[in-house]
Formats: C-alpha cells, sequence, structure tokens
C-alpha cells in the first residue's frame, strides 16, 4: 500500500466510518464504545475523532484498529474493502516519494478486461443475485456488460466493467456473490452470519489500477435536454434505477465522493435535471447534501418507510406487482 492509498484511507469521513462499525452519530457525538458510556462523549472534529471521557483518540484507522480490534493492516483492508479506496497491495510500500503520479503504480490494463465483457456470461449464482434477489432488467444487464466468473477456490463473482463517457474501460469490480449483502462488523472483527466471517474472501476485488469512480457514464449520451438524470449510491441501486425505467449514473460509496467525482459531475451538462434517492440513513442523507453542493438544483426523492435504499424500494415495488 502507498502512502497516498494510505491518505485516501484517513480522508474517509470519520463520522461515515463510526455508523459503518454501528456507533449511532448525531450532532457529530456519539457513545464511547471504548468504556461504559451512558452520555456521548465522543466527539468527530478535523476528521479524528475523541472521547472526553476515558481519553481515546485517533483517526479513522485508529478507529477501525480499535474497535474491531484488527492490527495495521487488517484494519487498512476493512477500510478500503468497504470504502471503495482501491489499492494495489495490502504489504505497505513507500518510496518516500509523496507524489502518487511518481509512485510508480502499476495502470490498469484494460487490454487483459475487456474480453471478459464482449461475450458476457453468468453463472447460476449470478443469475440468482441479479434475476431472482436484486429483480434487474435483463437489458440492463446487457447494457452494463455485467459478466462473472469463478475463482480457483470456487467463490463466484460478478465481474463490473466501468467505462468512461466514450466507451474506454476503464476499471474493474469484482463482487463476490458468495456473500449475502450488508454484513455488520462485531467488536471481535469477525462480521455477522450476513457477511464475510474472519479470514473469507473480500466483498470486492480491484485489478490494478482501476479506475472504479462515477459509474455508468456512457449513459449521458443517450440524455435529451431537460431528460432527469438519477444519481444513485452504488451499482446496485443504478441497476434498480434503470430497470424502474430511468436513466442513471452511480457515485461509488457515500463514504467516498473524490475530487475527481466532483470534477467530472461539474463537467456535465447544465441542461439536465438531477434527481436522488439517498439511502435511509445518515451517510446517504450526507451524500446527498455533498452532491447539492456541486449540483445546485438536484432534486431529494424520499424513500418509502422501511425502505433501506432504491434496490429494497424496486424490490418491493416489483413484488407487489
Amino acid at each position: 500500500m502507498t502512502t497516498f492509498q494510505l491518505q485516501q484511507l484517513r480522508d474517509l469521513p470519520i463520522e461515515g466510518v463510526a455508523e459503518r462499525l454501528g456507533l449511532q452519530v448525531s450532532r457529530h457525538k456519539c457513545l464511547c464504545p471504548f468504556h461504559d458510556d451512558h452520555t456521548p462523549s465522543m466527539t468527530f472534529r478535523h476528521n479524528k475523532y475523541k472521547c472526553w471521557s476515558c481519553g481515546e483518540s485517533g483517526d479513522t484507522i485508529s478507529l477501525a484498529m480499535k474497535y474491531l480490534n484488527k492490527d495495521f493492516l487488517e484494519a487498512t483492508k476493512w477500510l478500503a474493502e468497504g470504502s471503495n479506496v482501491i489499492v494495489s497491495s495490502f504489504k505497505f510500500q513507500d518510496s518516500g516519494d509523496l507524489k502518487p503520479e511518481t509512485r510508480n503504480l502499476k495502470p490498469f490494463d484494460a487490454s487483459r478486461y475487456a474480453r471478459f465483457f464482449e461475450h458476457p456470461w453468468l453463472s447460476a449464482e449470478a443469475r440468482k443475485f441479479l434475476y431472482d434477489e436484486r429483480r434487474i432488467d435483463p437489458r440492463v444487464v446487457r447494457w452494463c456488460r455485467l459478466t462473472s466468473w469463478k475463482d480457483k477456490r470456487g467463490v463466484p463473482w460478478l465481474q463490473i466493467p466501468y467505462y468512461d463517457r466514450e466507451g474506454k474501460l476503464i476499471g474493474v469490480q469484482n463482487r463476490n456473490l458468495s456473500l449475502t449483502p450488508n454484513p455488520s462488523p462485531k467488536r471481535d472483527g469477525s462480521l455477522t452470519p450476513q457477511g464475510e466471517v474472519g479470514g473469507g474472501s473480500p466483498r470486492f476485488r480491484f485489478p490494478c489500477g482501476s479506475k472504479c469512480s462515477i459509474y455508468n457514464l456512457p449513459v449521458l449520451n443517450l440524455l435529451k435536454p431537460g431528460e432527469p438524470l438519477f444519481i444513485a449510491e452504488g451499482c446496485s441501486d443504478c441497476w434498480s434505477l434503470m430497470s424502474a425505467g430511468h436513466k442513471a449514473i452511480a457515485i461509488p460509496s457515500a463514504t467516498l465522493l473524490s475530487k475527481n467525482d466532483i470534477e467530472l459531475l461539474l463537467s456535465l451538462t447544465l441542461s439536465l435535471s438531477y434527481h436522488m434517492y439517498p439511502d435511509n440513513d445518515t451517510p446517504g442523507e450526507r451524500l446527498f447534501l455533498q452532491l447539492k453542493e456541486v449540483l445546485p438544483h438536484l432534486v431529494h426523492h424520499q424513500l418509502p418507510p422501511g425502505c433501506k435504499d432504491f434496490s429494497d424500494y424496486y424490490i418491493k415495488m416489483t413484488g407487489d406487482k
């Protein structure tokens, strides 16, 4: 892991990391998990945490280390996998040069992966995930060129290509299909039965050099002036929005809106109408507010009670038919 990649993890919004750990953050405070706290004594400021009672303090990495009882390497791995931060290796490699462009990172080899998406193939696990569980329209699957594969251990993966607006392959995201969604961390560093247990395969994998930022950029070429463009959080919500008949792009994560993503959004034509169904949680609303600063006319659509995200809403809608 390079110094630049390490800084990306430290720059993750710490309140989002705390909420991912299961802490209930309100007004930049929460109950301190490191002592018997009955009045919120842990505060978040300048992307750091501090407990004014027991004295525990630090950044995103130290919070994950302390709460999950993980060492430095495992904590950074956990942060990266859950926040779409792409790291080339979990072996710390620091050349001493703080400029990321001079760290000799291996570039993404699009020619190596492009052939996988020429004739997409869906395994039984992929078909179950996309069609049975998520109820994604097959036309959306074909448009997004989703394919699948199995590794040497027999773990099934969904392979998701990222293209720039001109249709050039710029990155690949691999999603582990042997895990059920939304794993919840426990204090011993493992996850609940819904997700990965310590030592298993990660939820996501990225080839070296992948640029998985804003998803489904080619759809911008189909938009007409004034036509609504929906902004989702993550690929799954994007597929659901498209299956519901909307044109949509996706931000990688509520806890990671990069400078490059913001610049790309600012470059979009102002003649579009922007819409969003934020996830029904604090990180989702925070992402909406971040995007609202970039796109002032972004329209907020409220999810119905009991729906955690648009994918959940879409499944309920299609289940009622």
